[in-house]
C-alpha cells in the first residue's frame, strides 16, 4: 500500500476553497486552485472546482485534477448530508486508486482502492466529527473562535485509512496573501501521532473567511515518485506567471 502508506491520504489536501459568505441564494462557484511541489517548486498540477451554494453553505460541488501538460488526473465529487461536517465523497485518480466516504446510520463507511482493489470500513462518528472536507466547514463556523486564540478539537475520519483520528486547529500568525491580511491556521493530530506527523497550514483571508493557500500533504500522486505529493496550492485572482498557458476550461 505505498501510495496510502504516509498520513497525508487522510487529508483532503487542496480541496477546500472557500466560498463567499454572502453568497447568493443558490450559485455554482468556479475557480482554479495551482499546486506547487514543496521540495522542488515546481509546477505539479492544477485543480478545478465547481462549488454548488445553497443560501451560504457549500452543499455539493466537484474537483477536477489535470497535470501541467493537460492530461486529466482524476476528480473527486463531494455532498454534504445533514450532518454539515461529513463530507461525502468519492475520489477515482489515473493509476486505479481512490477513496469515498459514505454516511451510515450513525457511522460512517470509509473505502480506499489500489490497483484495483477496494477495501472499506466502518467508524464510529462521535460528537464533532468531521469527515473530509467538512473539517474545513468546521473551521469556518468556528472562525471567531480561531481568531480569538481558541484551539478547537475534533475528530477526522481518514478514508485511507479507514479510521479516525484527533485532531487539533489554532492560529499560529498573521500574515499577507496578494496584498491583503491573512492569517494562518495550523492543523494537526492532537495524539502522539504527531511526532511521526507534520502540521498542515491553511492561510485564510479572514474577513470572508476564505482559504487562500494550502502547504501539506496531497492526495494527488506524483507520477515520477508514485508517492502523494507535498504541496502549496494557492487560489489568487489571477493565474500566476509560471501557470500552464492553456488551462483547463472552468466548468467542463
Amino acid at each position: 500500500m505505498r501510495r496510502m502508506a504516509g498520513w497525508a491520504l487522510m487529508m483532503l489536501a487542496a480541496t477546500l476553497p472557500s466560498w463567499p459568505a454572502r453568497a447568493a441564494e443558490d450559485t455554482v462557484r468556479r475557480f482554479y486552485g495551482y499546486a506547487y511541489d514543496m521540495d522542488s517548486g515546481r509546477y505539479a498540477y492544477t485543480e478545478v472546482h465547481a462549488q454548488r451554494i445553497v443560501d451560504g453553505r457549500w452543499r455539493s460541488g466537484r474537483i477536477d485534477y489535470y497535470a501541467p501538460d493537460g492530461r486529466k488526473l482524476g476528480d473527486k465529487r463531494i455532498e454534504f448530508g445533514a450532518d454539515p461536517y461529513v463530507a461525502r465523497y468519492r475520489m477515482e485518480m489515473a493509476g486505479g486508486y481512490g477513496s469515498a466516504i459514505a454516511e451510515d446510520g450513525d457511522g460512517i463507511v470509509a473505502s480506499r482502492t489500489e490497483n484495483g482493489r477496494t477495501e472499506s470500513g466502518r467508524i464510529d462518528k462521535p460528537a464533532t466529527t468531521c469527515a473530509d472536507a467538512g473539517f474545513h466547514v468546521y473551521l469556518r463556523d468556528h472562525f471567531d473562535a480561531l481568531l480569538g486564540g481558541q484551539t478547537l478539537r475534533f475528530n477526522l475520519v481518514a478514508a485511507a485509512r479507514l479510521q479516525r483520528y484527533r485532531f487539533r486547529a489554532s492560529k499560529v500568525a498573521d500574515t499577507q496573501f496578494d496584498g491583503r491580511p491573512a492569517v494562518v491556521i495550523r492543523f494537526e493530530p492532537d495524539s502522539l501521532l504527531r511526532l511521526l506527523a507534520g502540521p498542515v497550514e491553511m492561510v485564510y483571508e479572514p474577513r470572508e473567511r476564505e482559504l487562500v493557500e494550502f502547504r501539506g500533504p496531497s492526495n494527488v500522486v506524483d507520477p515520477g515518485t508514485g508517492k502523494p505529493y507535498t504541496v502549496r496550492v494557492i487560489y489568487p485572482a489571477r493565474p500566476p506567471a509560471d501557470a500552464p498557458a492553456a488551462l483547463p476550461p472552468l466548468g467542463a
